[in-house]
């Protein structure tokens, strides 16, 4: 368990507190490039902060505090221009860098634009990348933005996949270092879920957790199954420092506040050999539902069965109130590299894993389970029969509320119809699978 103190040090997030500062080196995940379709600015909340993000004429995008510094308008009514964003209530304009750029009425009556020289917003630098957009909120120069091997991968068909979730970052993140709660949340709770007297799958029999350069490895074995499996030759990656990759998919805890925080998935799902070769004209945002039609918590889906698991710790969980088992050594490695981080970084050393090296920023590896099956692709038969992709080839059962368009642009691009199944058999929950 931890100290009250030390819970605050790990959940607060706002400007000025430790943990938000550390995580504002980092780039996150914010929002899909493809909700600026059809709209130009939108809100947007992170870190304690109210802010908008927009896409000007230029096809740039820009994030900047949400209200003007006028007369507090709401810059989420803004007007893009060629290269900023004018507020629709008296007509200040700002570009991307925060700088006020034109005054229309100001600069009659003044000429010399001296109001306009001194009055700046708060702006942040963001990046398009593999269909999302990043924001960087931290201190300049800002670091690279990672090109993760997946982004390069081909034939594929991704799409991102957001929820907003009422409860604090960090439990979100201990999920990504809990193998374990796999077994029980996504085989165990479906099962039984379906039938009240449904066997339980089989145990766990151990795990282990390795440090690397990105974050943490987790392997973990379970009865009946040999050392050769993947999950403990290779095992999933607790990605630095809020994210999780498990080889065909990334997911991200964006702190939206001290008690929200944005979920972000970023699945990619390639297609059978039969199909190659296919290139995707457009990566699909979409936002799922956390409560059905009946204001229930959905808990069919993967993550919605997680969602569900986090907001039952509440808002902040209390960790002064925990018992902590065997099962937990990840959780307290975690929490402790995020102590010692702080204090490292606090003293003037360079957060984990950041790079800063462009000539190092192409294509980063990270250990994958299916890395191969991902480069190379795979028969329609032999993905069918994969232990990890094939389930996808049937449903998808990552996360609810995925919309009519986007499923059937899928079904177009693997070659074959959905079941529309309600609950899911994913991996874990059959026969031990060696390969």
């Amino acid at each position: 368990m931890l100290s009250p103190e030390k819970n605050k040090l790990l959940t607060e997030v706002g400007p000025g507190t430790a943990m938000g500062d550390y995580l504002r080196r980092y780039w996150h995940p914010v929002a899909g490039v493809s909700e600026f379709d059809d709209k130009a600015v939108r809100p947007i909340r992170l870190f304690g902060e109210d802010l908008v993000l927009y896409k000007d004429l230029s096809g740039h995008y820009g994030l900047v505090q949400r209200r003007c510094p006028h007369r507090n308008a709401d810059l989420a009514f803004g007007i893009v221009e060629q290269c900023g964003l004018r507020c629709a209530y008296h007509g200040w304009e700002f570009g991307r860098d925060g700088a006020c750029t034109h005054q229309p009425f100001e600069e009659i009556v003044d000429p010399q634009a001296r109001l306009r020289q001194k009055t700046r917003i708060t702006a942040y630098e963001v990046r398009a990348k593999a269909g999302l957009l990043w924001a960087y909120m931290g201190p300049l120069p800002a670091p690279q933005l990672p090109d993760w091997e997946p982004f390069s991968y081909e034939h594929g068909f991704a799409q991102v996949v957001m929820a907003e979730i009422p409860c604090n970052w960090f439990q979100c993140q201990e999920n990504s270092i809990d193998p374990v709660h796999f077994e029980w949340t996504h085989n165990n709770w479906t099962a039984r879920q379906q039938d009240a007297g449904a066997a339980y799958v089989p145990t766990h029999l151990k795990a282990a957790y390795e440090e690397f350069e990105h974050g943490f490895v987790y392997k973990r074995l379970r009865a009946a199954e040999t050392e050769e499996n993947v999950m403990w030759t290779v095992g999933r990656v607790t990605l630095w420092p809020n994210g999780f990759y498990l080889g065909h998919h990334f997911e991200w805890r964006v702190p939206i506040d001290d008690e929200n925080t944005l979920s972000v998935f970023w699945v990619f799902n390639r297609v059978p050999k039969e199909q190659e070769p296919y290139v995707q004209p457009r990566i699909p945002t979409w936002y799922g539902p956390l409560y059905d039609e009946n204001g229930d918590w959905i808990t069919s889906h993967v993550a919605n069965q997680d969602f569900a698991a986090w907001v039952g710790q509440g808002r902040i969980t209390d960790r002064s109130k925990e018992t902590l088992g065997a099962s937990d050594r990840g959780i307290v490695m975690m929490r402790r590299k995020f102590f010692e981080e702080l204090e490292a970084v606090a003293g003037g050393a360079v957060p984990k894993g950041l790079i800063t090296d462009p000539a190092k920023n192409e294509r980063v590896f990270l250990p994958s389970a299916c890395r191969e099956e991902m480069l190379t692709g795979l028969t329609r038969e032999a993905l069918t029969a994969h232990p990890l992709l094939g389930p996808y080839l049937h449903d998808f059962f990552g996360q609810a509320g995925q919309p009519d368009e986007v499923r059937e642009a899928y079904e177009q691009a693997v070659g074959q119809k959905m079941r529309g199944a309600k609950f899911f058999t994913v991996h874990g929950a059959g026969e031990a699978e060696t390969s």
